[in-house]
C-alpha cells in the first residue's frame, strides 16, 4: 500500500512526505529481514541474540513510522449522508418507504489508515519475534553445553576403557555433532 503513495508522488514530480517514506523503507527492510531469517532458521540458534537484536532494532524503526504518521488516527475517512427515499411494492402485501443512505470512503485515508495498523500490528509481531529468538537461542546454548560436556565425559570414559585393546576403525570426532 505504501508503494501505492510512494509511486504516486513520483509519478507527479513530488517528494515523497517523511510519514509514507519512513513506513515504506522500515517496512521494505522488515520484509527483507523476516525472509532472510526464515530461509536461514536452521543457523539461527547459534545467531540467535544477534536475531533478537536486529528485530528489536525494526521495532524501534516500526515505533518511529508510527509516530510519523500517527495523524492519521484522528481522520474520518467515511461518511454516511441520508440519501433520498425509494419506494418498494411488496405485491399484495403492500409497499415500503425506505430512506437510503449514501456512503463516501475516502481511498487515500482509508489506506493509510491501514498502514498505521500495520506499522502497529509489525511492531507486536517484531517484538514477539525477538523475544522468541532470544529463548531459542538461550535453549540451543543450553543444549549445546549439555552435548559437550556429555561427549567430554563418553570421550574419556570410551579411551580409557579400550586403552589396552584393538583401535576403532572411527574416527574420535565421528559420532560429535556440529552446530552452526
Amino acid at each position: 500500500m505504501l508503494a501505492y503513495f510512494v509511486k504516486g508522488y513520483n509519478d507527479n514530480n513530488m517528494l515523497t512526505p517523511n510519514y509514507i517514506l519512513i513506513l515504506f523503507i522500515v517496512s521494505v527492510l522488515g520484509l527483507a529481514w523476516a525472509l532472510f531469517t526464515l530461509f536461514s532458521y536452521h543457523r539461527s540458534s547459534s545467531n540467535a541474540r544477534f536475531v533478537g537484536v536486529i528485530d528489536i532494532g525494526f521495532v524501534g524503526a516500526f515505533i518511529a513510522g508510527v509516530y510519523y504518521l500517527r495523524f492519521v488516527k484522528d481522520f474520518d475517512c467515511v461518511s454516511i449522508a441520508p440519501g433520498s427515499q425509494a419506494s418498494v411494492t411488496l405485491g399484495i402485501f403492500g409497499s415500503a418507504t425506505l430512506n437510503t443512505l449514501n456512503l463516501n470512503v475516502n481511498k487515500t485515508c482509508g489506506m493509510l489508515k491501514a498502514c498505521f495498523a500495520f506499522g502497529i500490528m509489525n511492531c507486536i509481531f517484531f517484538f514477539f519475534t525477538a523475544v522468541m529468538a532470544l529463548v531459542h537461542g538461550d535453549k540451543a546454548e543450553k543444549e549445546v553445553k549439555v552435548h559437550r560436556s556429555t561427549s567430554r565425559r563418553s570421550g574419556s570414559h570410551h579411551r580409557r576403557s579400550h586403552s589396552g585393546s584393538h583401535r576403532s576403525r572411527r574416527s574420535s570426532h565421528s559420532h560429535s555433532r556440529t552446530y552452526v
